[in-house]
């Protein structure tokens, strides 16, 4: 009998095009455009994005326009390799034609000698871009360094509905600046780092051009851009909501005017050494709006500028401190009480913040949902039980070297935040079984958990994990020498969902471990197994015929892992797209079929 086609006699083109845009992998659009005719016409009109390489030639950039017409975003990208279309009509084998294999397409002989296909992206490349991407929105150009300026001007003639324009690493001058700003009036998103060509003129001129649309602006390593263009970003760029700004060049002037000139400000990223309270004490005062502020690496800021933050900013939700010195608990206890609606804070390397300033984010910001405390070393071993008491819906906690949070903490954490979801730690000595324990028994939707060189966490809070959290998904153990076969058994027996797992470093694991990561964690997609000396191919051989589902593997530094065994694990799992190992374990053989997915610990000098 033959099959009668259900889907395309009943579905109409509009329902169709509505399932594609749901798919968010590229994978499983390209096996829906594989379907039928229909199927990769619509699938391609509901395309809206491409990532490309820099190296793509431009006759192919002509062709994806032809196919591809209602692109929105198009990503170009130096770092990224290329990928040569096939040729259009009917394929044919012949001596000429080039060899596929599921690893990767083979090489044609003839390409190589295309040098139209190795050349970074040009001027001329560029303005294609811009005259073939009719409704083109958004262009990221990562690392282009052949592109100058008048490419960039010829493109801001041509494409004149764009809205966001990422130039990192290109070395653009004023004049190609100036011409978006004068042709693209409505772009709203500008990132510029590391574009070192710049100077206060270029970006002076496209605030005048097109600064009134102008709602994020990023500006990093630039060190010709000062505080003279900065004051007219502030007068000029009135809905300017976001602001990142890693500079040695700005000083308070500029920062000031735009605190003042740009009432809309919702995020400010800092990293300037010139900045003094005065300037944060301006974003408190003008930018009562603010959402989310992140301050790294400043030596001049004191608790003045916390002061303001939480006297003004009452809105604010994420909070990271980076290595701010002169910070103390006493400039997080005014943030924690001018901003109750914080749900993120992150401290990193604030030696001046203790137990106190965190406590007074555990009393008064009972909306929390992920801390993060990283280096963080007067922090005592009680500084948690307010963030327990207080914070019901925290989700993610992220602790490094952070010595002396013990047991104590993180069964305060237990018991109060049942909610929590991520548990990350790292170097945390005090952190024992007794801690873990009290996590198993008391977060039941724990989905991920690090617990990195904790030397006294062994098996006894493995096996706790395995009873009591059953949707654990990722979980991460590397170096923790206390845990053996015992405690990894015991989490294939009781999360069948694991999806990522990391037992590197663990001297005790043996074969058994991973038979048993086999027969029960069936959705295993990528597994580290790297300095485990007692991992064998019989373990290795076991785990592959039975996690069908692997993508990525390393196992370097596994000296019972031979040639054999990564011949094994590559031809068995097919979906397998990353393989880590020592270049001498891998035979001439699985090279050929493989070679793309093989990445190796050292190439010869």
């Amino acid at each position: 009998m033959m099959k009668i086609d259900l889907i395309n006699a009943v579905l109409p083109d509009e329902l169709l095009q509505k399932i594609f845009d749901h798919l968010e992998s590229k994978w499983c659009r390209d096996a829906c455009s594989l379907v039928c005719k229909r199927w990769l016409n619509l699938e391609r009109l509901s395309r809206f994005a491409i990532s490309i390489s820099s190296s793509t030639p431009e006759s192919y950039i002509r062709l994806l326009s032809s196919v591809y017409v209602n692109l929105r975003s198009v990503y170009i990208d130096e770092r990224r390799s290329v990928s040569l279309p096939v040729q259009c009509g009917k394929r044919r084998r012949g001596a000429g034609s080039s060899t596929t294999t599921r690893f990767g397409r083979g090489s044609n002989k003839n390409a190589s000698d295309n040098k139209t296909g190795t050349s970074c992206l040009s001027d001329s490349g560029l303005e294609t871009v811009g005259g073939r991407f009719a409704k083109l929105e958004k262009l990221s150009l990562i690392w282009c360094s052949n592109v100058t300026d008048l490419g960039l001007r010829s493109f801001a003639e041509k494409c004149k509905t764009l809205k966001s324009l990422d130039l990192q690493g290109c070395y653009i001058g004023d004049g190609g600046l100036a011409a978006v700003g004068a042709c693209c009036s409505g772009l709203n998103d500008l990132n510029l780092r590391f574009c070192e060509g710049l100077t206060d003129k270029g970006l002076i001129l496209l605030a005048l051009g097109s600064g009134r649309n102008l709602k994020s602006l990023g500006v990093a390593a630039c060190a010709k851009i000062t505080d003279a263009s900065l004051e007219v970003v502030g007068s000029h760029c009135k809905s300017l909501e976001t602001l990142s700004l890693d500079s040695e060049t700005i000083h308070d002037k500029g920062l000031l005017a735009v605190a003042k000139g740009c009432p809309m400000m919702k995020a400010l990223k800092l990293q300037c050494i010139n900045l003094t309270d005065e300037a944060l004490q301006a974003v408190g005062s003008f930018c009562l709006l603010l959402e989310s502020l992140a301050l790294y690496s400043f030596q001049k800021f004191t608790d003045r500028s916390l002061y303001a933050i939480g006297k003004g900013c009452n809105k604010l939700k994420n909070l990271t401190l980076s290595d701010c010195y002169f910070l103390s608990n006493k400039g997080l206890h005014f943030v924690a009480t001018g901003c109750p609606e914080l749900v993120h804070v992150e401290v990193n390397g604030c030696h001046n913040i203790g137990t106190t300033g965190l406590k007074s984010i555990g009393k008064f910001c009972n909306g929390l949902s992920e801390l993060s405390l990283l280096y963080c070393q007067r922090i005592d071993y009680d500084a948690l039980s307010e963030i327990g008491n207080g914070c019901k819906f925290l989700q993610a906690l992220h602790l490094v070297d952070c010595s002396s949070i013990g047991d104590f903490s993180i069964c305060c954490i237990a018991r109060g935040c049942t909610n929590l979801r991520k548990l990350h730690i790292r170097r945390c000595y005090e952190v024992g079984n007794e801690g873990i324990t009290a996590i198993a028994q008391n977060c039941k939707f724990l989905s991920d958990l690090s617990i990195r060189f904790c030397d006294s966490i062994g098996d006894e809070a493995l096996i706790s994990i395995g009873e009591g959290c059953p949707s654990l998904q990722h979980l991460n153990v590397s170096g923790c020498n206390q845990i053996g076969d015992a405690g990894i058994m015991a989490i294939a027996r009781g999360c069948p969902q694991l999806s990522y797992l990391d037992i590197s470093v663990l001297q005790k694991l043996t074969d058994r471990a991973l038979i048993d990561l086999g027969e029960g964690c069936s959705f295993l997609k990528d597994i580290v197994i790297s300095h485990c000396r007692e991992i064998t191919n019989i373990g290795l051989s076991y785990l592959a015929r039975r996690c069908m589902l692997l993508e990525s593997c390393h196992l370097v530094y596994c000296p019972g892992i031979t040639e054999t065994g990564i011949s094994t694990l590559i031809t068995t799992c097919t979906r397998m797209k990353k393989v880590l190992v020592e270049k001498w374990k891998v035979s001439e053989r699985t090279k050929r079929h493989a070679g793309s997915i093989i990445n190796y610990l050292c190439v010869d000098l």
